[in-house]
């Protein structure tokens, strides 16, 4: 009657590491450092991001990824890694103006946002091969607005869900 307590074999010990190997290849969990993507995700939240998807589909308008800063950035760790949320992909047409995000001339409604973006966005073309990323807290974030397309080479996986949020206490 005990015996749900013994310790697993070796085939149990082989399906663990089976696991733990297709887990850490496939996903990670991450840290959130600062409040660019607030509301959404806030800072000390801990999430799990998903590296297989992109193998299969080309990322969504919506998707909240991570990703390397382009190379031309600097005072950014070797290892550093951002996130943030794609609004527009390769062929499309981005501009902030009057508070809002437009796409190939389409007001977005952007109802994810802590506030509206209070900076002005010239027209920009989004090249094939790229994707254009903003943070959720729009006045707060270091950006695509800042340092243009972001070549989708550099995703390093799509934000799953909130593992981990520690208490206001």
């Amino acid at each position: 009657s005990w015996g749900f307590l013994r310790w697993p074999g070796f085939d149990g010990f082989f399906r663990f590491l089976v696991i733990a190997l297709l887990w850490s290849t496939f996903s990670e969990i991450r840290f959130i450092p600062s409040s660019s993507m607030y509301p959404t995700l806030r800072v000390g939240d801990r999430i799990i991001v998903e590296k297989a998807s992109y193998f299969f589909r080309s990322p969504a308008i919506h998707d909240i990824v991570t990703f390397r800063p382009p190379e031309q950035e600097t005072g950014f760790g070797k290892d550093a890694v951002l996130i943030k949320r794609i609004v527009a992909k390769g062929g499309d047409l981005v501009q902030v103006h009057h508070g809002s995000l437009y796409v190939n001339g389409v007001a977005q409604n952007e109802d994810f946002i802590a506030e509206r973006p209070s900076y002005t966005l010239e027209l920009k073309y989004v090249p094939s091969g790229h994707v254009y990323v903003l943070g959720d807290n729009r006045n707060n974030s270091y950006d695509s607005h800042d340092w243009g397309p972001l070549p989708v080479e550099n995703i390093v996986g799509r934000y799953v869900m909130c593992c981990h949020r520690p208490s206001n206490h």
